[in-house]
């Protein structure tokens, strides 16, 4: 109970600074995953097409995400400096790996039957790709961008050790500071908050974007 109530206090006392962080915490996230769905999603369609390509492509994404999350920010630290650019450039790089995979399969996984109609229907190859075949693996590319955007707020969280900011900086505090347990809270539920809410509200996108369930691919008769 006491911690509750110091937690309740330092909110109170707070709140605009914890808001604050949570936003340049959030930016952060979007930003770092908005960078790498501009480059995965068009490279998943390429690879799916060009699949020799494929496990190249993978073994350097699979490398860049066994980096360890400190690690990544003290090279880039190194190249591009102190700040949220930093964080940004290293969440893109761990990005990468699930949007890329979750189109990959996607698009690969996709029945041939469903391309033939299309073609047979006289759609070029542009219009197969935006009619077929990313409406059809869009649930698989947004569950990749979900599980991103997930990832991306944790590691922000580190971003604090490169004078990045965030709600990292409210855990560093508390970890530093004696009885410090409401403190760490008062950074790591709303970081917690945070990914829970971006899951949903991706989710709800999805759901908005995806064709329903009951079309189908016209049918040549």
């Amino acid at each position: 109970m006491e911690v509750l109530q110091q937690l309740g206090t330092y909110y109170s006392q707070n709140g605009s600074y914890v808001l604050y962080e949570f936003y340049r915490h959030f930016l952060m996230s979007i930003y770092g995953v908005l960078f790498a769905s501009i480059i995965a999603i068009p490279l998943g369609i390429f690879i799916a097409k060009y699949r020799k390509l494929s496990s190249w492509i993978f073994s350097i994404t699979n490398v860049i995400q066994t980096i360890p999350a400190l690690a990544m920010l003290a090279i880039l630290m190194l190249v591009i400096g102190l700040g949220t650019n930093t964080v940004i450039v290293s969440l893109f790089l761990y990005s990468l790996l699930p949007i890329l995979r979750n189109t990959y399969v996607g698009i690969t996984s996709i029945e041939h039957a469903y391309l033939e109609s299309g073609k047979a229907m006289g759609m070029t190859k542009s219009q197969v790709l935006w009619m077929v075949e990313l409406p059809l693996s869009l649930s698989v590319i947004m569950a990749g961008l979900r599980t991103a955007l997930v990832i991306a707020i944790g590691i922000t969280a580190v971003g604090t050790f490169v004078g990045a900011g965030g709600l990292g900086d409210i855990i560093v505090r508390g970890t530093n500071a004696t009885n410090g347990t409401a403190i760490i809270l008062a950074g790591a539920i709303p970081t917690a908050l945070m990914a829970v809410i971006a899951d949903l509200a991706l989710g709800f996108l999805e759901k908005i974007l995806s064709p329903v369930k009951t079309k189908k691919i016209p049918q040549l008769h």
